[in-house]
Formats: C-alpha cells, sequence, structure tokens
C-alpha cells in the first residue's frame, strides 16, 4: 500500500500519477505496471443529457397499460355495478398531464403548465362524480373548492418568484388565512349553514404569524440583522 507524497493520497498498485492532484508516482520497490488498465476514468466527460421523449413515451405506455387493464378486469368482474375503472383511467390520465405534458411542452411558461394540471384535476373529480353519481357534491362542494385552490395556486406561483424571502412567507401565510376561510365557507354552505369556527383560529394564528414579517419587512435595521443572523 502506498500514498501520494504531495497530498497523501491512498494509490493503486498499477497508479503511474496521483488521481487527485497529479504528481506522478515512483516507487522503486513496485514499478507501475502500465499494461494494466487503470481503475478509474483517465477522460473526464460529461454526462448524457436525458431523452424527455423517451420518458414521456415510457410514462404514457405505463399509464395506458395500467387503465386498460382496469377497463378489461372492471369488464370481467363488473362490481356492484360502479365503474371503479373510469377512475382509475381518469387518475392515469391526471397524471399524464402532470408527469409527460412537461416533458413534451418544455418551451411552455410553467404558469400554463400549472393551468393544466388544475384543470386536470377538475376533469378527475368529474370522473369521480359520474362514477359515484354524485354530482350534486360536484358542483356544490368539490368545484367551489377546486376554484380556490387553484386562485390560490396560481397566484402564488406567478407572483413568489418576483418576491423576497420575507414578502413570500407573508405572502404564503395570507393565502393560507383565505383558503382555509374558503374552505370552511363551501362545507358549511354545503352542509346547509355558515359558521365560521376552525378557520378563525387558523386566521388568528397566520395573521399572528404574519405581524412580526411584516414589521421586519418595513424595519430596514432590523431586516439586515435577521438577514445577518440567518444568512439569508
Amino acid at each position: 500500500m502506498s500514498y501520494c507524497v504531495n497530498c497523501g493520497v491512498e494509490l493503486d498498485k498499477d497508479a503511474a500519477k496521483c488521481p487527485l492532484c497529479q504528481t506522478p508516482v515512483v516507487n522503486p520497490v513496485c514499478p507501475v505496471d502500465t499494461t494494466i488498465p487503470p481503475n478509474f476514468p483517465v477522460e473526464r466527460r460529461e454526462v448524457e443529457p436525458v431523452n424527455h421523449r423517451e420518458v414521456a413515451v415510457l410514462l404514457s405506455a405505463l399509464y395506458g397499460v395500467v387503465g386498460l387493464c382496469c377497463v378489461v378486469l372492471n369488464l370481467l368482474f363488473w362490481w356492484r355495478g360502479m365503474p371503479w375503472s373510469a377512475i382509475v383511467a381518469g387518475a392515469c390520465a391526471m397524471l399524464w398531464v402532470w408527469t409527460v405534458l412537461p416533458l413534451l411542452l418544455r418551451s411552455l411558461h410553467s404558469i400554463f403548465l400549472v393551468g393544466l394540471d388544475l384543470l386536470a384535476v377538475a376533469g378527475f373529480l368529474w370522473v369521480i362524480a359520474m362514477a359515484v353519481h354524485g354530482g350534486s357534491w360536484l358542483g356544490r362542494l368539490a368545484l367551489p373548492i377546486w376554484w380556490g385552490c387553484s386562485v390560490v395556486i396560481l397566484f402564488l406561483w406567478y407572483i413568489l418568484p418576483l418576491r423576497s424571502i420575507l414578502s413570500r412567507c407573508m405572502l404564503v401565510l395570507g393565502s393560507c388565512v383565505v383558503l382555509m376561510l374558503w374552505l370552511e365557507l363551501c362545507i358549511d354552505l354545503f352542509l346547509g349553514g355558515y359558521r365560521p369556527m376552525w378557520s378563525l383560529v387558523v386566521a388568528v394564528v397566520g395573521v399572528t404569524l404574519m405581524v412580526p414579517l411584516l414589521i421586519i419587512r418595513y424595519r430596514p435595521d432590523l431586516r439586515r440583522e435577521v438577514r445577518r443572523r440567518f444568512h439569508f
């Protein structure tokens, strides 16, 4: 066992130079055998980029096979008259939009891809409602909640990259408060009456956390001190 005289790295028996600092190896007791191939690459190469279209084809085939198999099983073994395979096929279609479209539409702005993802969620909710014959909860509960979540997600996706860290934290907290208030409103109206309870608790906690962030945001000296302490 030998070591590099310059950096101390352990050397292989067939090493002609140190793999770390490139110092030549001189060992008269154990001369270098140049016929043995080196144990490490001698040329620096870059990893070839992934072919996104091939990955998209692979994922599409996977989702298609899963959906088709479920449809065949559902036709062969009808379970209580419920087309459960439609739910699985809808989930596969939603996952296809989430994972394959970004690989195929790489030049499209990310906010449009997020919009397509949200539309895929709405389509999946519609498939579930049609499969279980629950159209009432779709229009009165699921779609209003989906609409509120979509507005919040698109707003944050567009505005967050343009803001500082403190502003991002305040925007996320404020959006969560608004979303929880909207969620309880939709649930209560679906059940027959609006009586805000737990969403107000979330709102109080969110506002309590936003107040110190707001003070730090508009006090330059305090903001610089926080950045120095937390290294951001």
